[in-house]
Parts: C-alpha cells; structure tokens; sequence
C-alpha cells in the first residue's frame, strides 16, 4: 500500500484499541502503543518506567499552565534539571512517532499522535466513541467486573485522556475538528467497522 499513517484517538470501552491493532493487521503494517515507551527509552536512555509512569496520564501538571506545555517539538539535554519531566517525557515518545511516520506506514494508537502529526502528509486522523451504555458493555465483556466499577473506571480513563491531550495539545480532545473521521462504534462488530474505515482510508488518499 502507498504510505499511510493512521491515528487512534478513542473513548475507554469504544473498541478502539482493538480496532486498531486488527486495521494494523488487515492492511499488513505495524501498529504502535505501548512499544513506544520502550522506543522512547531506548533512545532518550530514560528509564521506561518513567515514561509507563506518565503514560496518557497527567501527574502534577496544573492545567492552568496549559500555554506553557504545549508541545513544541524541543526535547531537553541530559545535563537539564528537566530531563526527567513530563513534558520531556513526551516529547522523546513524539519525537519517536514522527521518526516512524516518516519511515514506514503504521498505526499509532493514543498519545496525541494526531497533533504530533498534524502538519505531516498521508496522515489519517480517527477517533472512535461509542454511547455510554455501549461502552460499559464492552469493558465489562472484555474485562470483566461489575457495572458500578466499570462506569468508575470509564469516567477515570477519560478524564486522564482528555487532561493529557489538553495538556500538551491545548486542544479538546473529544472535539471532532481535530480528527478526520469520528465513527461510533456502537452495537457494530469489529469486522463491519474495519470495513468502514478502510473504504474511509481509500476516499481520504484519493482527497489527498
């Protein structure tokens, strides 16, 4: 297939991380989420467990400094007291996904990649949701648990997404401008919603 980079954004209990692991599968081309830290970590010499430790969460970051976190693209030297930081925790794992954007067609999933790649070319930016109730089906069939648990954990999950992308984007990240294509994935098996999104992928590289 020509060059195709493909960023998730999605709601806890839309399908979306199996979504894109299975499209990763369809299309033949590596799919990218947790192996990030380890990337990350092998190139910067952090170790990975600070950036597991940061992942997709927001640990001591005040939101009222939003202007000053938002990423850049400037990654800090060993020898900076902020070596360790979140923000420049981030921006090793950015720096990692622009890298791989650029060198091979894949699947990123979470992590801002849309923003990260905003200005890049062949890129196609997702974000799959789903109704509460359909969510809470979901994790609890994949997960288990009681419902109770499971609303408290959506609630907990999203709130995390949504602080992080808004830390380091300054954007919403529920806001469909920033993505190309939204997809509600209620009530639709995996096989039907990779079907649309992969004739999506065909009309987005035409446009393109």
């Amino acid at each position: 297939m020509d060059h195709t980079v493909i960023t998730i954004a999605r709601s806890y209990g839309s399908g979306g991380k199996t979504l894109g692991k299975l499209l990763a599968k369809e299309l033949g081309i590596n799919c990218y989420d947790r192996e990030l830290l380890r990337i990350a970590s092998e190139q910067s010499g952090i170790n990975e467990a600070l950036f597991g430790a940061a992942d997709e969460k927001v640990t001591n970051m005040p939101l009222f400094r939003i202007s000053k976190s938002i990423y850049n693209g400037e990654i800090l030297p060993p020898d900076s007291d902020d070596f360790t930081s979140d923000a420049n925790l981030f921006s090793y794992q950015a720096k990692c996904i622009k890298e791989l954007a650029k060198t091979e067609s894949c699947v990123f999933i979470g992590r801002c990649a849309d923003f990260i790649l905003k200005d890049e070319p062949d890129v196609i930016k997702l974000f799959f949701y789903a109704p509460k109730e359909d969510c809470i089906k979901r994790a609890m069939s994949q997960n288990g648990g009681t419902e109770k648990e499971i609303i408290k954990k959506i609630e907990k999950r999203d709130k995390y997404r949504s602080d992080y992308y808004k830390y380091h984007t300054g954007r919403d990240w529920n806001d469909a401008r920033n993505y190309d294509f939204c997809l509600n994935t209620a009530s639709t098996s995996y096989e039907q919603l990779i079907e649309v999104v992969k004739q999506y992928i065909k009309i987005a590289k035409i446009k393109k």
